[in-house]
């Protein structure tokens, strides 16, 4: 799980999504119910982040494809490139950026 601390969760992920639109974010897409894969070859649509709005914070659960079996490695990546883009683009919207080591909730194993 990811968590983002942040006055404005809801303000933050629409940012996001209109960075993605507008061209700024290119390693990362968001599919019709808002969940974000990271889009490099290596890495497209083996995990999604489904975003979730809580006070305080905009948290990320990962979901895994039912036909993969969730790994270490994509959880791994995931997470780090998330908030690295996070960080790059956006930190001036969030104090803090956690990440679990292991899966937790919100994460989902398999979509």
């Amino acid at each position: 799980m990811i968590s983002l601390t942040t006055s404005n969760p809801q303000g933050l992920l629409a940012a996001m999504k209109k960075a993605i639109d507008d061209g700024h974010v290119t390693t990362w897409k968001y599919d019709t119910d808002g969940d974000f894969t990271h889009w490099p070859e290596q890495w497209r649509q083996k995990a999604w982040l489904r975003p979730k709005v809580v006070a305080g914070e905009l948290q990320f659960g990962i979901l895994f494809p039912k036909n993969q079996q969730a790994t270490k490695e994509v959880y791994a990546v995931y997470h780090g490139r998330f908030i690295e883009m996070a960080m790059a683009h956006f930190d001036a919207s969030f104090a803090r950026a956690v990440a679990t080591a292991l899966m937790t909730l919100p994460d989902v194993i398999t979509a």
